[in-house]
């Protein structure tokens, strides 16, 4: 058998799920420019508007004068800067946790918890619409892996009852990607308690956007370290910068020091990116008027939807996604909207499930009311029509 990858990719075009890359040409923003042409922006993860912020960015000039460049090493070697422990200390008073541990990327964080905590003795129970990350991360880490109905704490129950592990980790997302809806973190958690085992949640979109200081979906449902022993978060979306880290006890944090190989083996994130998240992390502490604008948007529009006939999902969260069923039609509207000056991404299998194609809109708190209103008038003029068609 060849590797006939042309055959793949055709297949791939004819389904209707072929993905190209555009090029921003500008910072991160309400208004940008991709590809040589200009638009309103409703498709970043920079849910506080931080990642172009001169506070930040000023902060990263700085640290890359005092640290340099590159990490150079991994942490366990001589990588491990100042400004990575300052950063990991400032983490945990801010989740609240004994200790962080800082990771290159998300991924890379699902990846090594996972499989430091689990083998083949024990079992991972994941939410059926949890991240690629946290899937792909409990099938490789060897455990017995199961996948439960999203959100149905009744299902994950039984599949539990008849579990027979050494150790059993739940696994979800805090606030879901693509549906922007949240975990029933709070029954999640006392059935973690009542069946021996441990949650974990990544709550990449949660951090930022949630809770009354920002602190995600484990303050939205007060949730301490005994009720949600394994956090993980992003610095890529909220924070406006890049990498992650893990929150929890200082025994979590030393075994995955210990075991973690994808912590271990691979070079640190350059320590002027921990620096600047530190300033990322003051400014989202200090500035609660970002979280209050973003929901105030997040309102706004979700009571003009409803004017206007448009289904959404329940979701008060930033993502939020207008479900339109093929990936054909996905594509249409996203372009239709495009071609009006209006950027939102067209989401598709595999990505989400068959038949639940979507456009995937987001919110940031660099969004203005009349940006809010733009997407409206480009959402009557587009989709409202191209789904009358289709039905």
């Amino acid at each position: 058998m060849t590797f006939d990858l042309e055959k793949d990719l055709q297949a791939r075009r004819t389904q209707g799920l072929y993905r190209a890359r555009k090029t921003l040409e500008v910072p991160q923003g309400a208004e940008v420019v991709v590809d040589g042409k200009p638009y309103l922006a409703f498709c970043s993860n920079d849910y506080l508007g931080l990642a172009n912020h001169p506070e930040v960015s000023a902060a990263m000039v700085r640290a890359t004068s005092e640290y340099g460049t590159g990490g150079g090493a991994s942490h366990l070697v001589i990588g491990h800067s100042r400004a990575h422990h300052q950063l990991e200390e400032e983490l945990a008073a801010f989740t609240g946790r004994e200790r962080v541990l800082l990771f290159s990327n998300g991924y890379m964080a699902n990846l090594g918890v996972i499989s430091a905590l689990l083998g083949k003795e024990d079992a991972v129970f994941q939410d059926r619409l949890n991240h690629a990350s946290l899937l792909d991360a409990g099938l490789l880490s060897g455990a017995r892996f199961q996948r439960y109905l999203h959100n149905d704490v009744a299902n994950l129950e039984a599949r539990l009852h008849r579990a027979d592990a050494r150790r059993k980790l739940i696994v979800t997302d805090g606030v879901f990607s693509m549906d922007g809806d949240l975990a029933p973190l709070k029954e999640l958690s006392e059935l973690a308690h009542r069946h021996d085992a441990w949650l974990m949640v990544d709550d990449a979109h949660g951090f930022g956007a949630l809770g009354e200081s920002g602190g995600g979906a484990a303050e939205y449902f007060s949730l301490g370290q005994e009720d949600l022993p394994v956090l993980v978060g992003t610095l890529g979306k909220a924070f406006g910068t890049a990498g992650a880290f893990v929150a929890g006890s200082e025994a979590l944090i030393e075994t995955l020091i210990q075991f973690a190989r994808t912590y271990i083996y691979t070079t640190s994130m350059p320590p002027a990116v921990a620096e600047a998240t530190r300033t990322s992390l003051r400014i989202l502490k200090e500035e609660s008027w970002r979280r209050e604008h973003l929901n105030q948007l997040i309102q706004f529009f979700r009571k003009e939807c409803k004017r206007m006939g448009l289904e959404l999902m329940d979701s008060h969260s930033p993502i939020q996604p207008v479900i339109v069923g093929s990936a054909d039609t996905a594509v249409a509207m996203s372009e239709a909207l495009a071609a009006q000056g209006i950027l939102v991404t067209a989401i598709r299998p595999p990505t989400v499930p068959k038949g639940t194609s979507r456009l995937r809109i987001t919110f940031s708190a660099g969004h203005e009311q009349k940006h809010v209103e733009q997407l409206l008038d480009a959402l009557e003029r587009t989709v409202r029509p191209l789904q009358e068609e289709v039905a």
